[in-house]
């Protein structure tokens, strides 16, 4: 199996993963107007800027889906504020607006900062974007910085350029030293949360934390890693209970993730990647290829 099939599987990004990715931010094809059923997913729904009417509802997979009746997280919370906030990805379930409120209290308080800043949720009504990412399509997906929130509140301007601290070195298998004690505590913090289903992180923070995290270290099981994911980390939570619409990530292998499959991404062959030939990057995802459901969420469909 090539390197980059083998990282997409372990990092659990069934359908689309890491060569998902790639193409998303590659593919500049506009969408053919004649063929009803090719049309291209992110186009469409990056068109929409409100949430669709009825109940919400996580539709397909968390890679390959949409969201029904989208809820907006507020700007500015006690403990949270949203980044970025014209890239209209701000969107989610109403179990992820939750967890963003009730887990920002816990991890700030594990990590002596005054809040958590949010990056990206989903779009308006979910689907596929036409960039930096394969999943975040069904409203219970969230990036959340490493870089703690000032304790005043931020401006737009700063909002939109504010920038993130690397949690890892130059050399790419190590943190730097902006992954302090705090910065893991946070970490923990969230991992811990009952609703989270797996948390994306660089390797070099899955190896910092598999060395030094003490006393109950299950929740390192949750953590997964994969390339990216220098100053924020991904959190994924579980689909909701009876959401029959919603399709969950097929469950990780038991233990703490320290072992050889950490060690598979510093091997010579992830770290220096001989070029494949054969690789071509992945068309991106029609509307036909989403669930029946989505279709009715954007105009002209």
């Amino acid at each position: 199996m090539h390197g980059r099939s083998q990282i997409a599987a372990l990092a659990g990004f069934a359908l689309v993963g890491t060569l998902g990715m790639t193409a998303a931010r590659a593919t500049t094809v506009a969408p053919p107007e004649a063929d009803q059923g090719s049309k291209v997913a992110k186009y469409l729904f990056q068109k929409e800027k409100t949430p669709s009417s009825g109940p919400s509802q996580a539709i397909g997979f968390y890679s390959r889906g949409c969201l029904q009746g989208g809820k907006a997280l507020p700007m500015t919370g006690p403990t949270w504020q949203v980044m970025r906030p014209d890239r209209d990805r701000y969107w989610g379930m109403p179990q992820l607006l939750s967890f963003i409120e009730r887990v920002s209290q816990k991890a700030a308080k594990a990590a002596g900062i005054p809040g958590l800043l949010v990056g990206d949720m989903a779009q308006p009504r979910g689907g596929p974007m036409e960039s930096m990412h394969a999943s975040h399509q069904i409203g219970l997906d969230v990036d959340l910085w490493f870089s703690p929130m000032p304790n005043h509140t931020l401006s737009h301007e700063e909002r939109e350029k504010m920038g993130a601290a690397s949690m890892v070195s130059a050399n790419k298998i190590d943190t730097s030293a902006a992954f302090t004690p705090a910065r893991m505590a946070e970490l923990k913090a969230v991992a811990q949360d009952a609703e989270v289903d797996r948390i994306f992180v660089n390797p070099a923070i899955k190896k910092t934390i598999c060395k030094t995290a003490t006393g109950d270290r299950a929740w390192l099981n949750k953590v997964h890693p994969l390339w990216g994911h220098r100053t924020h980390f991904h959190v994924r939570l579980y689909c909701p209970s009876g959401d029959s619409q919603c399709k969950p990530q097929p469950a990780y292998r038991a233990g703490d993730g320290c072992g050889k499959t950490l060690a598979y991404w510093f091997s010579d062959a992830i770290l220096h990647p001989k070029p494949n030939p054969n690789y071509h990057p992945r068309p991106p995802i029609t509307l036909a290829q989403l669930p029946k459901g989505c279709s009715a969420l954007v105009e002209g469909h």
